[in-house]
C-alpha cells in the first residue's frame, strides 16, 4: 500500500537554489539524445503536480519521439505556405523540431466545471507547462517551453497533433542534451514590479 501522508513543510534550500537559478535552454540548441519512457514518465508524474482548481486535469500530454518529431517538421512547409508564412519563419522552427529528439505537448483541453471558469482552467494548463520544464531540467535535461504559429493553427495541431475543436495547445516542450550553456539573461527588476501594501 502506497504511503499517501504529504509530508510536513520544511525549508528545502536544494530546491529553493534550484529556483533561484534555473535556466531555459534555447530549443534550437538541444540535441540527442532525449531521455527515455521511464525517464519521462518521472518528469510528467512531477509535472502533473501542479495547481488545479477542482482536480479537473483541463489538459493532457502528447509526447514527440523523434520519427514523429521529423514528420511535424515536415509538415511545416505546406501549413505555412497555406496561412502565408515566410519562408524563414517556416524554416526555423522546421530546423528545431526535425534536430529536436523529444517533445511534450500540453493540450489545454478545457472541462464543463460550473465552478471553475476556463481561465483558471487556462492558467493551470500553463503551470503544467512551467512545472515540466522545472522537471526536466531538475533531472539533468536540458528543457525549453515553445509555442509558434503552427502550435496556434487548428488545423495544423488537428492533423499533426489531433487536438480537437474545444483544445488549444498550451505549449511544446523540447527535452534533450544540452548543446551550450547559456548566458544568463536580465531578471525582473523586483523594484519596479511589487507593490507593497
Amino acid at each position: 500500500m502506497t504511503d499517501t501522508t504529504i509530508p510536513p513543510l520544511t525549508r528545502n534550500d536544494a530546491a529553493l537554489d534550484f529556483l533561484l537559478t534555473r535556466r531555459s535552454r534555447p530549443a534550437k540548441t538541444i540535441k540527442g539524445p532525449g531521455p527515455d519512457r521511464a525517464a519521462l514518465e518521472t518528469i510528467l508524474t512531477a509535472a502533473a503536480r501542479t495547481p488545479d482548481h477542482g482536480a479537473l486535469v483541463p489538459w493532457r500530454f502528447i509526447v514527440l519521439g523523434k520519427e514523429a518529431l521529423e514528420t511535424y517538421a515536415g509538415a511545416l512547409q505546406a501549413a505555412g505556405e497555406r496561412l502565408g508564412i515566410e519562408q524563414g519563419n517556416i524554416d526555423k522552427p522546421a530546423t528545431v523540431y526535425a534536430q529536436s529528439p523529444c517533445a511534450v505537448v500540453v493540450v489545454y483541453s478545457p472541462k464543463d466545471a460550473a465552478k471553475v471558469p476556463a481561465i483558471e482552467q487556462q492558467y493551470s494548463a500553463g503551470a503544467v507547462c512551467l512545472s515540466l520544464v522545472n522537471a526536466a531540467l531538475a533531472t539533468g535535461w536540458a528543457a525549453s517551453w515553445v509555442s509558434g504559429w503552427h502550435s496556434h493553427d487548428p488545423q495544423f495541431t488537428a492533423e499533426q497533433l489531433g487536438v480537437t475543436a474545444d483544445e488549444k495547445v498550451a505549449g511544446i516542450i523540447h527535452i534533450g542534451t544540452e548543446g551550450m550553456v547559456p548566458p544568463e539573461r536580465p531578471r525582473p527588476d523586483l523594484s519596479q514590479i511589487v507593490t507593497w501594501k
